[in-house]
């Protein structure tokens, strides 16, 4: 039989399993993780491809949630909302808004599956929010034993909160109940702004804003800034926005991206285009249709968490460094922030945080950029995002992530065996190739 391949949305990351499933019910997931154990063999689960690490790969099976999707039950007196793993983003924003009602927060790549989404602590941006799986109530998972565990904050506590940023080792997600609320009407502002001006109204930006993200461009002083807050004027037609979305921030930044692939020295002057052209805009609509956007420019991405207070210091020093360095890169900063949580493996575990995203166009050298990009964030206590391309390793993640060991003993109570473990997990977990089911995969 013809092995199908697999790769990531970003092409960092490509296998060749032996075999793929496609479960439907609950039933044909635990079986297929029943002949798993029986045949010794590992098992990964594939999303929507969008991390930019190894996650993913394997040479033995890759399971796909993609028919096992869809709403199981919505909870009106409850604000609740029930779903199957493999829903993608925008088909829960569409669903739910269908019915008046709304995830109070979202990242801002659409297509992601839900259980993806929440396995690598995928975020938005609003101090007042928390990560994706900061709305999540309730857990179903196929552990590697082969049996259906419930996890919540009332049953099994700790197992919730290592299962809720769990990089698809503890066992496989098939259920998620999450909280919900009334649909908002948002005003979307977006606008430029002089980095000097940025740095005087940061706080007040972070703080008076219900979601606030900004784009630091290379080698510009100019910055892009865009806000969403609660509004009572009427939704007005997205269409004219997600055309102009299209248009710009994917077919003509394409464009750009090219002509910077293939004349590096460009990136400079490309760069201080876009933060140019900028302008100003506002427009009023439902939440799931501003949060997440389709993305049709790929690119490799790093993207760190650090502690809020070190915000300001640390976008002076990548702008500095971007100066003084003389990277050829295009693609703005991205900068958001996350309220704490108590999440084991989220980047802001236990303290406020900005992500700070750092991207290359697909074929240009990102190397040295992300690597002197990355001291910066090392070196202000960063905490990598666990979809998204860093070189930590276990040594260093276990001291920014002081509950990692305790997940850890969690991982070997659920998957004894080694089920959902790859190369990859072994060794930025340091986990050890004696489990059965990991070792037989070796040979």
């Amino acid at each position: 039989m013809k092995r199908k391949r697999w790769t990531n949305w970003a092409h960092t990351s490509e296998c060749m399993p032996e075999r793929w499933f496609y479960p439907v019910s609950i039933p044909e997931v635990v079986n297929i993780v029943q002949e798993a154990a029986s045949q010794g063999k590992t098992i990964r689960v594939a999303g929507a491809g969008h991390s930019f690490t190894r996650l993913v790969e394997t040479d033995d099976w890759i399971v796909s949630l993609d028919r096992l999707t869809g709403i199981d039950e919505l909870n009106e007196e409850e604000k609740t909302v029930t779903v199957f793993a493999g829903t993608r983003l925008y088909e829960i924003g569409e669903e739910l808004g269908k019915r008046g009602y709304a995830l109070e927060n979202l990242g801002d790549i659409n297509v992601q599956s839900i259980a993806g989404a929440i396995s690598t602590g995928t975020h938005g941006t609003g101090l007042s929010f928390g990560n994706l799986s900061s709305q999540v109530i309730k857990l179903v998972l196929v552990t590697g034993r082969g049996e259906v565990l419930t996890v919540s904050e009332e049953k099994h506590p700790e197992l919730f909160k290592a299962s809720l940023v769990s990089l698809g080792c503890l066992g496989i997600i098939v259920k998620v109940k999450l909280k919900i609320i009334r649909a908002p009407v948002y005003e979307f502002q977006s606008y430029k702004l002089h980095f000097l001006q940025l740095e005087k109204q940061l706080d007040e930006l972070i703080q008076t804003n219900r979601h606030f993200e900004c784009f630091i461009f290379p080698y510009s002083d100019l910055v892009q800034i865009k806000t969403m807050n609660m509004t009572n004027n009427r939704p007005q037609s997205t269409k004219l926005y997600e055309l102009k979305n299209l248009v710009l921030e994917n077919c003509l930044f394409y464009l750009v991206s090219e002509c910077c692939r293939l004349f590096p020295k460009t990136s400079k002057f490309f760069s201080r285009l876009s933060a140019k052209g900028v302008g100003t805009s506002t427009i009023s609509a439902y939440s799931y249709q501003l949060f997440a956007t389709p993305r049709f420019v790929r690119f490799r991405e790093m993207e760190y968490a650090i502690p809020l207070e070190y915000f300001r210091n640390v976008l002076s020093e990548i702008r500095a460094t971007i100066e003084r360095k003389r990277y050829a890169v295009h693609f703005p900063i991205e900068c958001r922030t996350v309220k704490k949580n108590d999440i084991w493996l989220s980047p802001s575990y236990e303290r406020d945080s900005a992500y700070i995203a750092f991207h290359m166009y697909k074929g240009m050298p990102y190397e040295e950029y992300f690597y002197d990009m990355e001291k910066i964030m090392r070196k202000f206590e960063g905490r990598p995002h666990w979809g998204k391309m860093h070189t930590l390793d276990f040594d260093e993640l276990v001291h920014l992530y002081p509950k990692l060991n305790d997940f850890l003993a969690i991982r070997e109570q659920l998957d004894p065996t080694g089920i959902f473990l790859n190369d990859y997990l072994a060794k930025i977990l340091q986990i050890e190739k004696s489990n059965r089911a990991f070792a037989n995969s070796k040979h």
